[in-house]
């Protein structure tokens, strides 16, 4: 073998090392990333009250909890379900709602795709993965813009007080749900560019074999051909 075709086999051998323990780590982030969509769109503390607050209670996209007296009460009654749209305060959270859960149902699906790298191309397992994440960035992004739409409706102004409105909490405060959508979204976009970046990779890895598989066919056949040519000698006449 070539000194050239040596040192591309070792830096071949070495990438391919790398990128199976960084698909290692990108699968392991996406699971955990999973989790957190889970998390956000069942917890109910996307927004919640303050020390100023008329009543005490927080929201979640489809469940909240508010109370009959100050932030120091702390009996509270919650309401909302999203098998029950109807109790849903506002509009804004029942599009919030549909497109926070279309988020995680890309995440499990793309959790579900791992299992095709048994079976499919590396590479078209990476790029439907980093689609399917790309999309779930999306639907987070929509999801934490509409929500604060809805902010203007009664239970909310009850007890956030009547300053608040439509993307304006008044005396409430956001809670770290909302926070952890948003870092979702980060967490999303950076594992759907690793995602291509890895797609990416392996094919031009796939497509470098096939081109080093055929020149040593290639060169296979010319010795072959080589050793069963008979080679005639001159033959000088006198």
């Amino acid at each position: 073998m070539l000194p050239s075709q040596e040192a591309s086999k070792i830096y071949h051998d070495n990438y391919m090392r790398n990128s199976r323990a960084i698909g290692v780590l990108w699968a392991i982030f996406t699971i955990c990333f999973a989790i957190v969509n889970v998390v956000v769109f069942i917890q109910p503390y996307w927004i919640g009250d303050s020390v100023n607050t008329p009543q005490a209670g927080y929201f979640g996209l489809f469940h909240y909890c508010v109370g009959t007296g100050p932030s120091p009460n702390r009996e509270l009654t919650c309401v909302g379900s999203f098998s029950d749209f109807s109790s849903i305060p506002s509009g804004a959270f029942k599009a919030a709602s549909v497109f926070v859960l279309l988020s995680m149902v890309l995440t499990l699906s793309c959790i579900a795709c791992m299992a095709l790298f048994f079976f499919c191309n590396t590479s078209t397992v990476y790029k439907t993965c980093a689609w399917m994440q790309l999309l779930c960035g999306v639907c987070l992004v929509l999801g934490c813009m509409i929500f604060p739409d809805g902010w203007d409706a009664e239970v909310i102004r009850d007890m956030c007080g009547e300053q608040a409105g439509k993307y304006s909490l008044g005396d409430c405060s956001v809670r770290w749900a909302y926070m952890l959508a948003i870092m979702g979204i980060l967490d999303a976009l950076i594992l759907s560019f690793l995602a291509f970046v890895l797609g990416n990779r392996q094919t031009d890895f796939y497509l470098d074999d096939l081109q080093t598989d055929n020149k040593d066919f290639a060169v296979s056949r010319i010795e072959v051909r080589d050793r069963r040519e008979p080679r005639y000698g001159v033959q000088r006449l006198h």
